[in-house]
Parts: structure tokens; sequence; C-alpha cells
């Protein structure tokens, strides 16, 4: 979880994964060029937990483009991440023929329920560290679309697990990275895609690419 403060005292927070001892990956819209974010990995964050200082960089092109949004980012720590196994990331194109039943397991902070309220949508929030499986519905360019209709057995994400990772399948291999889905996040999870050019050109700039 990565998180920024405002001037008036309130924060922002996504969800994201460690790729390296010293550097984490979110999404661009998470925060803002150059400024600096904490993050925990703890299961059940609680005030005075450990967290870990950084700067955040985003894709320059984020927002430039509306076939390819750069919606990405990472974290650089201002010193290594002990004790925790980095994530991999997908090979070249590794995503572009996958099947149509292919799994993906999502994981973040996000809301974990949505009630309907007379008010209108309440979003519930514990800090805790969530995990879904999902379906793979499309595959375009730059997304994928993951079902996570519970109709059809299939969880996902909400509001707070942006920038965080969707695994391919079982695998500690983080296929993409959830951006935005449905308002009441029940239908799908549409996630940035790692195994682009335009990702690879990012995130070859931080770490070694497989």
């Amino acid at each position: 979880m990565a998180a920024t403060q405002y001037s008036d005292g309130t924060w922002l927070y996504c969800s994201g994964t460690l790729i390296s001892p010293t550097v984490f990956l979110t999404a661009a819209h998470c925060g803002e060029q150059g400024e600096r974010v904490t993050v925990t990995f703890d299961p059940a964050y609680q005030a005075g937990d450990t967290v870990y200082t950084g700067t955040f960089h985003a894709d320059p092109l984020y927002g430039h483009s509306q076939s390819d949004p750069h919606d990405i980012a990472v974290v650089i720590f201002d010193q290594p991440v002990t004790g925790i196994t980095p994530a991999q990331l997908p090979t070249t194109d590794s995503l572009s023929a996958l099947p149509h039943d292919q799994m993906f397991t999502s994981v973040g902070y996000g809301a974990y329920e949505v009630t309907n309220e007379p008010g209108g949508h309440q979003y519930l929030y514990n800090d805790v560290r969530m995990v879904a499986t999902g379906t793979l519905n499309a595959v375009n360019k730059s997304w994928l679309r993951i079902s996570m209709n519970p109709a059809t057995g299939n969880g996902g994400t909400c509001y707070g697990d942006s920038g965080g990772p969707n695994f391919l399948g079982g695998t500690d291999v983080v296929a993409a990275i959830t951006i935005t889905g449905d308002a009441v996040c029940r239908a799908t999870n549409v996630v940035y895609r790692l195994d682009t050019e335009s990702a690879r050109a990012f995130l070859g700039q931080y770490v070694t690419l497989p």
C-alpha cells in the first residue's frame, strides 16, 4: 500500500508491487511526479507499522494518449527493502494470445465491500490486503479486462486497489496493474498491460526486464 498526504492533512492511498529491492510499481494517477510517499507491506496495516519512504516517478507520457494511457509509475525507495521477494514482470507481448479462460489473481488494499445505503453507495475500507481471482474477458493493445462478477464465481478490485498487481494465474508474474472498473466494483476490472513496448520502455529505466 502506498500513501501520499495532501496539504489539508488527508491521505490518498493506492496499491502496488515490489519489483526490485528498491522499486515499487504502482499507477501514475496515484501520485504526483517527484513527491515523497510512504509504503507498507503489512497485510493489515495499523498506525505505527513499518513503512518505507521513497520518491514517486510517473511515466511522463501519462494522460497524453487515448489509446495508451501510460498510467504507470514507480516509487524509488531511499533504502532497499529486505525480507520480501520481488515479483516478476512479463516478457514482451506475452499476454496477446491468452486463453479465454485465463485466471488472474488480483491483490490490493482497496474497499472490501460496497453497500447500497439510502444516501447512495458506501465504500468500506479496513487497510487489509485482500486477494481475489477473476477470469479474462478481453485483451486489447493496452488493456486486459477481467471479470469480477460474483454471479460467475469471480472477484476483483475496487477503489484503493489502483496500481495493485494482477498476477498471471497463481504465479508471481505481474501481468498488469489495476487502473479502473465499474462504479460499484461488481463487473469488470480494467488493468494496464505490462508486456507492451511502452510499459517496458518505462520500466526498463528502473529494473532489468525479462
